[in-house]
């Protein structure tokens, strides 16, 4: 490793830890050794010194035996004269520098509780966001699970002007990648540059600006961490695999952006370590043998036009962006951006006037592939801020089509609309809401291009089920209304079909590996009557999935045998799951929470969890940040619960799940559930107040407590017995 590198690296570590001590000490003397400490709404404490040390850093006092360790750890600063192997003290230094910086950003939380934004979108007022919450992490994470987002950037700086900046940042959107923005460069910030570019930031558009400080480039590692203790299952403590499963599944790579100073460099050294490389724009010595990361260490000098794909080059990235023809950039990162007041140009839905999204199958002769029609009014024929109805209606045809897949292709448009810069989708079906900006018109958008889309982006994604497809833009009021009378028979007709399955009546259920990207020994088994964890997935989704792609993450999954209806066991289930778990799992059960229940990766909507005191179970959504009456916050269980391990007791599900007659079916089902967060209770009302009259308790949603009756067991057992809660007097669950 380069002496240069390697020395001022050690100098920025020993700045670092000196600015971190002498922050500690402050801190100590105003608010004692029990001041509680932490980043808001997270079990993972200080997730980089939890992850690497297995040390849960709770109070001031906890940091004390850190900055110790910190102090042992970083080298001397390098002698003139001294030659040695630079790379591993410099590794070290990086180290320390990350645990100095966690500290730091940790009392900079104690001191200032409102120096970042509690959310996912940066505000008029305030930009910086801080530490993802474990909410945040989770919702985040599928995308990196999935292949949605490939990998991040941690750009460190600002580039030369604002332009230049909007480019890379773009660019980088364009490959689907997460920017992660931390410091300054000439007193200017990246960050700073893309807002006075007009471009919007926020974890929605995948431009996440951490701080304005260098000490917040810790946000962007502890996600990594996180990353490999959630969905990876990896233990707190077990550095080595916690860095091997970074270099591995989480590809990112540090973008430093003008001059780099020591503590730049101690936190490239740190970034090292994680096999993240470094790539700059300024003439700094280089680091070209492999070793660490997959390919170079550190490569500089790289030309503002280039260093986006330099980098993607040097981690090793894998990114296949297919073109589509469209005046606006595309891609998954503009799925967040939000179209608001004097940006808007057209709007259709959304209340404003009635919208409807159909795919349906055609005779083969019947589609004339690549057509798209616009019948009505089009963006030249309107002046904004303009309304209209809108009916989307894609017709496919195919020797391989069945009417099973078009649902799987409508729910898609949701997406493919969003994914264009400029426009914004929201709901689906016969709720749709579409917005187009004036930035989309002025590049030369039309409604047209809502067909191109769809013709390019089907044929790319689906092509294997269908040969043909024409889309039908309607913007007249009597043809959009005709089109949603034709289009809600349909989703009637669907729904009724799917909510009449039964897993007995299938003999073939479908499995969903996608998570084991991030947690390898984790199987899902979709059902009829039991959705994917994530809640993206159903049984017609999976066989659909299956279909469209044989060799994918949905396998069919023969039931054979059934082993125990009660439990749900069967043995080709148990022999498929032994197998995709690489011979950890021998068998799980599909419908108990108390003996082998099924594996969770860390992307489930709920979990739910045994209350002994009251004879039941509650259930917990991930967007819920409070306690709960099991003695933990969602975090806190998450972390119990995911990368793929079996424990009995808890059981990660789906929101939907919740309303299905196998809900932990074992344990006696529904009427277990005594309690609930008060906003997921309201949300799936429909599904609670059907499933109750099913089992002949009309008014069980007022049987179920929530955060409003209490967060203890000792809170809700009272009202559960006032209530006449059916768990009291079910058979004990021990």
């Amino acid at each position: 490793m380069s002496k240069i590198i390697a020395a001022a690296a050690i100098r920025g570590g020993h700045k670092i830890l000196e600015r971190a001590e002498k922050k500690y000490q402050e801190a100590l003397e105003k608010w004692g050794p029990n001041q509680e400490v932490g980043f808001p709404n997270t079990g993972y404490y200080l997730p980089i010194i939890y992850g690497i040390l297995g040390v849960p850093v709770k109070t001031l006092g906890d940091m004390k035996p850190i900055l110790e360790r910190c102090r042992a750890l970083i080298p001397p600063l390098v002698k003139e004269k001294v030659w040695l192997p630079y790379l591993a003290p410099a590794l070290d230094a990086g180290m320390a520098t990350f645990f100095a910086e966690e500290i730091i950003e940790a009392i900079r939380y104690l001191e200032d509780p409102n120096f970042y934004i509690k959310g996912e979108d940066p505000t008029a007022d305030n930009i910086w966001l801080g530490a993802a919450d474990d909410i945040i992490l989770r919702k985040r994470g599928i995308e990196f699970v999935d292949g949605t987002a490939p990998g991040f950037a941690a750009i460190l700086g600002a580039a030369p002007t604002k332009e230049i900046a909007a480019k890379i940042a773009q660019e980088l959107q364009e490959k689907n990648l997460y920017v992660f923005m931390a410091a300054e460069h000439n007193g200017k910030h990246f960050s700073e540059q893309l807002v006075e570019a007009g471009v919007q930031i926020g974890w929605p558009t995948r431009l996440v600006s951490f701080g304005p400080d260098y000490t917040a480039t810790v946000f962007a590692m502890g996600f990594a961490t996180r990353a490999a203790m959630s969905f990876g299952g990896i233990a707190p403590g077990d550095y080595r695999k916690i860095l091997i499963y970074n270099k591995d599944r989480v590809f990112a790579f540090a973008l430093p952006l003008g001059f780099v100073t020591d503590e730049w460099f101690a936190n490239a050294a740190g970034a090292i370590n994680w096999g993240f490389p470094v790539i700059a724009d300024t003439p700094i010595p280089q680091v070209l043998p492999t070793g660490i990361c997959t390919y170079e260490h550190v490569v500089s000098n790289i030309a503002h036009d280039q260093i986006v794909q330099k980098a993607v080059e040097v981690r090793g990235l894998k990114v296949t962006v297919a073109k589509v023809p469209v005046p606006v950039a595309y891609g998954p990162a503009f799925e967040g951006e939000r179209i608001r007041g004097e940006d808007i140009y057209l709007e259709c839905g959304g209340g404003r006037t009635i919208a409807v999204e159909w795919t349906t199958s055609r005779d083969m002769n019947e589609v004339e592939d690549g057509k798209v029609e616009v019948i009505g009014p089009d963006i030249k024929d309107i002046k904004p801020p303009a309304q209209l109805p809108l009916a989307i209606v894609a017709e496919v045809a195919g020797r391989k089509m069945q009417e099973d897949f078009e649902p799987i292709l409508e729910r898609q448009i949701h997406h493919l609309i969003n994914y264009a810069q400029g426009l914004m989708h929201i709901g689906q079906r016969d709720i749709a809401w579409v917005r187009v900006g004036k930035g989309a018109v002025e590049k030369g958008f039309t409604l047209r291009h809502l067909g191109d889309i769809l013709h390019a982006k089907y044929h790319q994604d689906f092509g294997s089920i269908f040969d043909k497809v024409q889309v039908k833009i309607y913007t007249e009021e009597s043809k959009v209304k005709e089109i949603m009378g034709k289009a809600r028979g349909v989703y009637h007709k669907r729904d009724a079909r799917i909510e009449g399955m039964t897993d007995e009546s299938e003999e073939t259920f479908y499995s969903c590996t996608l998570c084991q990207s991030f947690a390898p020994t984790h199987v899902c088994i979709i059902t009829p009557e039991r959705t994917g964890l994530c809640g993206a997935y159903n049984w017609l989704d999976g066989k659909a999935s299956n279909e469209i792609n044989p060799t994918g993450p949905n396998q069919p999954v023969p039931k054979m045998e059934v082993i125990d209806p009660l439990l749900g066991q069967w043995k080709g289930v148990n022999d498929f799951v032994f197998k995709a778990s690489r011979q950890k799992l021998e068998k799980y059960n599909a419908y108990s929470i108390m003996v082998d229940p099924m594996t969770s990766c860390g992307c489930f909507e709920c979990i739910a969890a045994v209350l002994p005191m009251c004879n039941g179970i509650m259930t917990v959504n991930r967007d819920f940040t409070g306690m709960t009456p099991c003695g933990m916050k969602f975090t806190t269980l998450a972390g119990s619960v995911g990368g793929g391990s079996v424990t009995p007791g808890f059981v990660g599900h789906s929101k939907h799940y919740i309303g299905s007659k196998k809900f932990i079916m074992a344990e006696g089902g529904i009427k277990r559930l005594v309690w609930m967060p008060k906003m997921i209770k309201e949300e799936i009302m429909d599904r609670l107040k059907k499933r109750s009259a099913e089992i002949g308790i009309p008014n069980f949603p007022e049987m179920i407590a929530d955060e409003t009756i209490g967060t203890t067991e000792d809170e809700i057992l009272p009202f559960l017995t006032e209530k006449g809660h059916p768990a009291l007097s079910m058979p004990s669950l021990f």
